[in-house]
């Protein structure tokens, strides 16, 4: 067990064990359905937060549309469960059979080209991680083989949300507009609507949500990681040593698109829609507060603070709807001001030097003791032993007082 422990704490995965077991034991436990279906919706987020981390905080790169590749990867997951929703038999009263009802709403009377490849669940996984890679390599290539890079970079990316957002609204025959992708019901003849579906839903994203740690942690321990943090730091030193910095900001973004992407997807299954509300400029400066609030620097504080962030949005709109937007507002100012480090800086800063402490102490009174019980006893007179001291007052035997 202390092996186990020892080698855990060597390749700090200790905090990502606390967060495994958080995500599938406690919470499971904690909270009822609704509730837990709520939590995996958060955690959808939390896969443009790991991007953001790898992206922002190892490469130096702020980008403010992931919102683009996150919706563009739920799109791509709604299209086939939107087609697998409207076969000619759910669709009959329509005035097409066999196509979305916003199609036949907008006098479309067959199924765009485009879109009949993602009749196919394969198809469609692949175009969810393809999709929002392809696009960012497209930017990314165009921008930073430029030297394109700063704010102007993170101006550029906003442009893209915007521009998505507007194409997304305006062609409302092929994408349904600003009301987006709605009635999602079944995946593959499975109602994902039921609580059993729910809880397989959750797990699924939590589990993928660790697997893509992994994976980014397997990346920052590599020689890559080292290169994107001297890249961030120094990038015209590591230019002039010979590496193709350009290219190590593509792969970077591509990745972070890439975990968008699934979020995206996963987002689509969990709550049974997408719309193009998650692509725009606003959701896409969210998802920088997440990773800000849990630590840029951090792939578990920013599973925290999408987290954080997303029930707080709940439980002061919940609780506070005339204020909540103030409330949410305070706590963004209030977090950056206490942690400017995020809550992963807590951990590093106060926490773990707080219970390192208390382990040395521990093992010092255990040290003590083991010393005291290992010391021979100190000999003692033997008080059974007859005395020969003669009392103060006695007198000699035969003599009278």
């Amino acid at each position: 067990m202390n092996k186990f422990t020892a080698w855990i704490n060597s390749k700090g995965l200790s905090s990502v064990l606390i967060l495994a077991v958080v995500l599938l034991v406690l919470f499971p436990l904690a909270f009822d359905i609704f509730r837990l279906n709520l939590v995996g919706k958060y955690l959808t987020y939390a896969f443009v937060a790991l991007g953001l981390v790898m992206l922002w905080g190892y490469g130096g790169v702020l980008s403010l549309g992931q919102g683009v590749f996150f919706g563009l990867g739920g799109y791509a997951m709604a299209m086939f469960l939107k087609l697998e929703a409207s076969d000619p038999e759910s669709t009959k009263i329509q005035s097409t059979p066999g196509i979305p009802d916003f199609m036949d709403w907008n006098q479309l009377t067959e199924l765009p080209l485009w879109w009949q490849p993602f009749e196919h669940l394969p198809f469609a996984m692949i175009a969810v991680v393809a999709i929002p890679t392809l696009l960012a390599f497209i930017i990314g290539y165009a921008m930073f083989k430029r030297r394109v890079g700063g704010v102007y970079f993170a101006i550029i990316t906003q442009a893209v949300a915007l521009i998505l957002t507007v194409l997304i609204i305006g062609q409302q025959g092929y994408t349904g507009g600003v009301n987006g992708m709605t009635d999602l019901k079944t995946l593959l003849g499975w109602d994902i609507r039921t609580d059993s579906a729910k809880y397989i839903l959750y797990y699924l994203c939590a589990l993928l949500l660790l697997g893509s740690i992994a994976l980014c942690l397997w990346v920052q321990k590599s020689k890559l990681g080292t290169l994107l943090l001297a890249m961030r730091d120094k990038e015209d030193r590591v230019r002039f040593s010979g590496y193709d910095v350009a290219m190590f900001k593509v792969f970077v973004f591509c990745l972070a698109a890439a975990l968008s992407g699934i979020g995206g997807a996963l987002f689509t299954l969990q709550v049974g829609f997408m719309s193009p509300s998650f692509v725009g400029i606003v959701p896409s400066i969210e998802m920088v507060i997440y990773a800000a609030v849990g630590g840029r620097m951090s792939l578990v504080g920013a599973v925290y603070g999408a987290l954080l962030v997303n029930f707080g949005k709940t439980y002061f709109s919940e609780s506070f709807p005339d204020l909540w937007l103030f409330l949410m507002a305070g706590l963004f100012i209030g977090v950056t001001m206490a942690f400017p480090d995020g809550l992963a800086g807590v951990w590093e800063k106060k926490v773990k030097p707080w219970w390192a402490r208390k382990q040395a102490e521990r093992l010092a009174i255990r040290a003590a003791v083991a010393r005291d019980a290992a010391t021979p006893a100190t000999p003692t007179d033997d008080i059974n032993a007859p005395s020969t001291v003669r009392p103060l007052h006695a007198t000699p035997t035969g003599q009278n007082a």
